[in-house]
């Protein structure tokens, strides 16, 4: 069964997510509404919030040398991080794992991804899931997250490259954006939803709006259903 899959952004008033003064704290309080089972992060989001180290240096060897994690607590609420990385470009797991954000981390791999990266992660005790040939297939990794670990909800905290695979894909149901009341202005502003132009209208997702309020320091709040 696939998890109810909620992308969760914000933006500028000009549709920026970058490049603006936003408010954090309030963007994470609001996720923390979804009680969502997993968070879904791309792994360029990863990398520019961990710079990843080359696998010959301390991070690897801090990898190599981690005892496999205790078992799970069952009373533990918090998210699994969930991260798809099938060139293997994440080498610090040992520091991600240790944020006390999340109770303990998934990683998403094809076949394509180096069998060393994939035996890294078996020594660290982490959890993978290979679903897919050259890239993840994310419904079939979806599916077997539900399998797995229960998992019903996933809100996604990311840019707009995994935003733009899952709503092509058709594994949204829930899109959640808050507006900051800010211009940023750009030639090259980067949005919620990358992927390539559509050849014709038939690819547009239509969206029906569900939720409307005003947060503080004039942020609105606004959420949508993707239509099927």
């Amino acid at each position: 069964m696939l998890p109810r899959v909620i992308l969760h952004n914000g933006v500028s008033l000009d549709g920026r997510v970058d490049g603006y003064q936003g408010g954090i704290g309030q963007f994470y309080q609001v996720a923390s509404a979804f009680q969502a089972d997993a968070m879904l992060a791309g792994s360029d989001t990863l990398l520019a919030a961990y710079e990843s180290a080359p696998p010959d240096d301390e991070h690897a060897a801090e990898a190599l040398s981690a005892e496999p994690a205790a078992a799970p607590d069952p009373g533990d609420t918090r998210a699994l991080l969930v991260v798809p990385d099938s060139r293997g470009r994440i080498h610090n797991w040992p520091q991600i794992r240790r944020e006390p954000w999340w109770r303990d981390v998934v990683v998403l791999c094809s076949h394509a991804t180096p069998a060393d990266y994939v035996d890294q992660l078996r020594q660290m005790g982490i959890d993978h899931i290979v679903a897919g040939d050259d890239h993840v297939d994310l419904r079939a990794a979806l599916e077997e997250l539900n399998t797995r670990h229960g998992i019903r909800t996933v809100q996604v905290d990311s840019g707009g490259t995994l935003n733009g695979v899952l709503l092509r894909a058709g594994l949204v149901d829930e899109i959640s954006l808050l507006i900051s009341p800010t211009l940023a202005g750009g030639l090259s502003p980067r949005s919620i939803y990358r992927a390539p132009d559509l050849a014709s209208p038939e690819g547009i997702i239509p969206l029906r709006l569900f939720h409307l309020e005003r947060l503080e320091d004039g942020i609105v709040w606004l959420r949508y259903e993707v239509v099927r």
